[in-house]
């Protein structure tokens, strides 16, 4: 192991618990022990998840939050007592392994709960409203401290919480964590004083217009968090340790509406003054620990950065905490180790938070231990698995509901939290199975395949592998991208996979019978109706850097490829304009609002010219003539225009016996379908 990482092995305590390390796996959507938007039970793939990351070396582990309210069908958290008894049982096994174990407990999600086009017509029509409240009470699941518009939805709006609401609350912490301790669980943690949800809401003036005790003063809009730790230290003793998820800085503008890096603004949430007389109350009212990030849905790309956001992002603001308080802080958020590490030597901080690097690799703590870090297969923030929830102009989350019911699953690993849909199982019969392609598609299916016992032998026209994903990880921002190609070339390397290079394949019946997969990818869309498409640059050109580009260039697509590109176009120090026919910029499902909203409000900062509702006309020397919403001709100047108007799929052959597709040749996707596809196909083989 690098030297530099050891501070990350050392113990700490938090109260009377002792940790064996300063590595904390901190809490998601999926992961949850008591189940996720279903009826509470003792989670078998939660379970396994968690023990997994135990076995590999990681010293505290915090499970997907839990609500003490269940959204679906109404229950409270303690009055399943099977689940703790089955808790019970599990939790020698758990402890064996050297971590210790905290659960995440909910007050609930308030004007942030995600709403979907369907809980809005479960709202909106009376007669459904009123059948579906057993099952999902709206009105109730998204009270918040004062009436406020939601997050997601303008058709459900939160209603304000009642005090007996408040004190059920309050009462089921104390209750649930008691049968937590009883359990053999080592802590509880309190959701949250964090990324806008409930407990924060009460916290915000912008959200809290309260003038009972729980609103107003200082001390009354933090009353609710106060009570809970309150109740459950008289429930369960002093000695219990109780951690709280804690924002430092709300980040915060106003409603759906959250402030850049480096932007001056007007904070509307909790400012750094605010925070440092907040940490210190929170501590005193006998909390244990503060498990710190930054932001609110509202700038939700502070809870869960994208690609996009700088590293370490949070790191300067917790560290700064840190000084008003006596209990341990931890930091997360697209955390490097090595800076974590340097960090807690410095006694700037006492734990490492991380979340979604686990998602994409169970192992990777104890790979990094072992000093394989290339092994690791890289988190590439993209939310395509994990988080999705997707939001644009006039739509709630469009999100799939297998994914709104099925979180914490991974775009680039196929097996988390789906190990028994997939899964590596040794073939009885194996077989040479010709891959047509090496990008992210072809080197999945020959990973798999060889794992499974075959002998997969790829077939790669150029001279390298990577295929579009070497474009598609091209910006400068999008090292994590690059990561995991070179991820996957390793594979392919170490287990000693054929490689036909400069192998152009145009006919499969050479293979005979044996199996084929096709992963030729896509060919860009042309805009060959529009006069002068010619003298258009495609995406990929100008990410493999095939076309120069003038100072002022005009993109053509404001979908998540065009938005990149803009973005990159401006960081290196040209003045992009967008051309969109839809009424937003990356109006397309699958793209988690964190990453989207970053990009609309970082074009919105840097004063990017954004024509939406707008279609391309004609390409001339030195600008192009467009027709707005209003049927108008408009011309823009520009040096040079980027067509990203979408990719057509490319198969050399189509599906029959003994050929599969996968990747962008069978359907234009993200790269969670691709490597998806890619690796069932090859468990079918």
């Amino acid at each position: 192991m690098d030297k530099k990482l050891e501070p990350l092995f050392t113990p700490w305590k938090i109260g009377n618990c002792e940790i064996k390390n300063r590595i904390v796996l901190t809490s998601m959507g999926g992961t949850d022990l008591f189940g996720w938007m279903e009826k509470n039970h003792f989670d078998k793939d939660g379970a396994e998840f968690i023990m997994r990351i135990a076995k590999n070396n990681v010293g505290l582990i915090l499970p997907g939050c839990q609500p003490v309210y269940n959204p679906m069908f109404g229950q409270w958290l303690h009055k399943n007592k099977k689940m703790y008894e089955d808790l019970k049982k599990w939790m020698p096994e758990f402890h064996k392994t050297g971590a210790k174990l905290f659960v995440q407990l909910t007050a609930g999600f308030g004007r942030s709960f995600t709403i979907s086009s369907m809980m809005e017509m479960l709202y909106t029509n009376k007669a459904l409203n009123v059948l579906a409240k057993p099952v999902m009470n709206l009105s109730r699941i998204t009270a918040a401290p004062s009436e406020s518009p939601n997050r997601w939805s303008d058709k459900v709006p939160s209603r304000e919480m009642t005090k007996d609401e408040i004190a059920q609350i309050v009462d089921s912490f104390a209750k649930s964590s008691k049968l937590l301790k009883d359990a053999g669980v080592d802590g509880v943690e309190v959701h949250a004083v964090h990324e806008g949800y409930l407990l924060d809401q009460f916290t915000f003036k912008y959200v809290n217009k309260r003038t009972d005790e729980y609103g107003g003063s200082f001390e009354n809009r933090y009353r609710f968090a106060v009570e809970i730790v309150k109740a459950i230290k008289k429930e369960c003793g002093d000695d219990f340790p109780v951690s709280l998820r804690y924002s430092v800085v709300s980040k915060t503008k106003g409603m759906r509406s959250g402030a850049l890096p480096g932007e001056e603004f007007t904070e509307v949430g909790r400012d750094m003054e605010e925070s440092e007389k907040a940490a210190k109350y929170l501590q005193d009212a006998g909390y244990d620990m503060l498990n710190c990030d930054n932001g609110t849905y509202d700038a939700w790309y502070w809870c869960h950065p994208p690609v996009y956001m700088p590293e370490n992002c949070n790191l300067e603001d917790v560290e700064h905490i840190k000084k008003f308080v006596d209990i341990p802080v931890v930091c997360a958020g697209r955390l490097d180790p090595r800076v974590a590490a340097e960090s807690i030597e410095k006694g700037n901080l006492d734990g490492a938070g991380f979340a979604r690097p686990f998602l994409a690799d169970q192992e990777w703590v104890t790979k990094m231990m072992e000093g394989k870090e290339e092994e690791i297969r890289p988190c590439i923030l993209c939310h395509n698995g994990c988080f999705n929830m997707c939001h644009y102009k006039g739509v709630p989350n469009d999100q799939e509901l297998s994914d709104s019911l099925h979180l914490a699953r991974c775009a680039v690993n196929a097996e988390t939290m789906q190990w028994g849909k997939h899964f590596i199982k040794k073939t009885a019969s194996p077989k040479t199975v010709h891959i047509i392609g090496g990008g992210i598609g072809g080197m999945e299916a020959a990973r798999v395949l060889k794992l499974r016992g075959h002998n997969p032998v790829i077939h790669e026209k150029s001279e390298v592998l990577g295929g579009t994903f070497i474009p598609a990880s091209a910006e400068s921002y999008k090292g994590k991208l690059r990561d995991l190609l070179e991820w996957y070339r390793l594979q392919i390397k170490e287990l000693g996979i054929e490689v036909k290079f400069g192998d152009e394949v145009k006919d499969v019946s050479k293979f005979g019978s044996d199996p084929v997969i096709i992963a030729t990818g896509s060919t860009p869309r042309l805009l060959k109706r529009v006069p002068g498409y010619e003298k258009m640059i495609e995406a990929c050109e100008y990410l493999n850097k095939e076309k120069e580009v003038g100072e002022t260039v005009a993109v053509i697509g404001g979908g998540l490829t065009g938005s990149e590109i803009a973005y990159e176009l401006a960081l290196q120090g040209h003045k992009p304009i967008i051309v969109e026919m839809k009424d937003d910029l990356v109006s397309q499902k699958g793209v988690c609002l964190a990453n989207s909203s970053y990009l609309r409000e970082w074009f919105a900062l840097n004063k990017v010219p954004v024509y939406l509702e707008t279609t391309l006309k004609e390409v001339k020397d030195g600008s192009i003539i467009c027709i707005d919403k209003n049927d108008s001709n408009i011309e823009i100047k520009c040096d040079s225009v980027i067509s990203c108007a979408g990719y057509i799929p490319a198969p050399l052959a189509q599906a029959g016996k003994n050929i599969y597709l996968v990747g962008d040749c069978l359907a234009i996707g993200n790269l969670r379908s691709v490597v998806w596809r890619a690796y069932e196909v090859a468990m079918k083989i």
